[in-house]
């Protein structure tokens, strides 16, 4: 019996452990250098285009990650959700 269960718990373990790397993977792998078409997209339904990509790319290269869409989403990326103006406002579009 004691067996049974240790095979349950170590199973539940690797899909946890693969679950998680799932989730890392979709925002760690980013690198600066993907910060512009994703920027490009996040900033396309705007009409304050330049301003829009000035911020979307600062925050972005800051916390290397761009959330999905043209807008919300940002508790897919908390450090370009959390990072406020002095005013408390969101930095980041």
């Amino acid at each position: 019996m004691a067996s049974k269960h240790s095979r349950v718990s170590y199973s539940l373990l690797v899909l946890l452990l693969l679950a998680l790397c799932f989730v890392g993977s979709v925002h760690a792998g980013l690198k600066p250098s993907d910060c512009q078409p994703r920027c490009e997209f996040r900033c396309s339904a705007t009409s304050h285009k330049k301003p829009c990509m000035f911020f979307c790319l600062k925050c972005c290269a800051q916390c290397l990650c761009v959330p999905p869409g043209t807008y919300g989403n940002k508790q897919a990326c908390p450090c370009y959700n959390n990072w406020k103006t002095k005013e408390g406002g969101s930095k980041c579009p």
